[in-house]
């Protein structure tokens, strides 16, 4: 079932947009569809947001966007935000993105690759600012990244492949054979999966591959790995990352070191990753839609890649695992636990 949500209230837009006054964000956690009443005010601002599902990372990103909108002046008042998420379901996305044109929204925000690709492909003149894309040309939203166009522009995670298997090597040193489980329907698994692929090759490093096509399916691929591999990647996959807590569960009984692509996929009991910070992915792309709303042309907004850089260990992984840290190690490690 999507789930919507409309933050609004309605004046006239002033020019000044330096207001430095911020707006809680409203509470996304319910799981019913409530709607506020609607500004009839033409002169409203209206910002759309999408995203395919619900997870700790979208919604982080989510969260940064509209809290950097909210900072920079566009204020409950001035600027009504309009969320839906499509719970999974593609036929809900393409209904979601229909509306979002039918209620001509002045700039729509889409947060990860399919919500992107269906909104773009509609063609249908709004600008789209995107979040998180982690191969924009190659998901076919743009062509260009310095110059964007049909009428998108954005943030991507490019994941930092090489980097994650170097610092399996620093923390997990001897690995033979990696396992490598993903969902085949999301172009941004299939692309990031490619990219371990090539790299594991020219290391002379073996791979098994796990595959589903839906969440039901996670368990089996997770449990079909064991005895075959001594440690496993998992791209940026929100298949997967849904289901972290089971492989987790899976992993950590067999002492397999699960190396993500997310911190929220560490926080859901992942070994480690080098992350980006969502909330902060969010905040870019946030800066970019502000630059759109006040009069820059889309394709005068480059997209960006938005580098990682922080090393995340879940703690209660490694304890499980029998990894441990020296105090010279533990300084560039951000160590989180599992919610109790």
């Amino acid at each position: 079932m999507k789930k919507k949500f409309t933050l609004v209230t309605g004046i006239i837009l002033t020019v000044a947009m330096l207001m430095t006054g911020c707006s809680s964000s409203a509470d996304t956690s319910q799981t019913t569809e409530s709607t506020d009443t609607a500004s009839t005010d033409d002169d409203v601002i209206k910002v759309g947001v999408i995203q395919m599902v619900e997870n700790g990372a979208f919604n982080d990103m989510r969260e940064g966007f509209i809290d950097r909108l909210r900072e920079c002046g566009y204020t409950e008042d001035k600027c009504e935000i309009t969320y839906e998420t499509a719970q999974g379901d593609a036929t809900n996305l393409n209904t979601i993105c229909q509306s979002m044109v039918s209620n001509d929204m002045d700039l729509v925000c889409t947060i990860a690759t399919p919500a992107t690709q269906a909104m773009v492909n509609l063609e249908s003149g709004i600008p789209v600012v995107f979040v998180a894309v982690s191969d924009p040309v190659g998901a076919g939203v743009i062509t260009d990244m310095e110059a964007p166009d049909k009428n998108a522009t954005g943030t991507s995670n490019a994941i930092p492949v090489e980097d994650i298997f170097t610092l399996s090597d620093e923390l997990t040193p001897g690995r033979e054979n990696y396992g490598i489980l993903y969902n085949t329907s999301e172009v941004n698994s299939v692309n990031t999966v490619k990219d371990a692929e090539e790299y594991l090759d020219s290391q002379g490093i073996a791979y098994t591959e796990a595959v589903v096509t839906n969440s039901s399916e996670v368990q089996q691929a997770a449990q079909s790995l064991v005895g075959k591999v001594d440690a496993i990647f998992v791209p940026n996959d929100s298949v997967i990352q849904d289901a972290m807590p089971m492989v987790t569960e899976i992993a950590r009984a067999n002492s397999i070191p699960v190396y993500g692509s997310s911190a929220v996929m560490v926080d859901s009991g992942a070994f480690a990753t080098i992350a980006i910070s969502d909330r902060e992915i969010g905040s870019i792309s946030a800066d970019k839609a502000i630059e759109i709303l006040e009069g820059a042309s889309v394709e005068s907004v480059p997209a960006e890649v938005v580098p990682a850089s922080n090393t995340v260990v879940n703690k209660t992984t490694a304890d499980a695992i029998g990894v441990t840290f020296d105090d010279e190690a533990s300084a560039d490690i951000e160590f989180v636990e599992d919610a109790q």
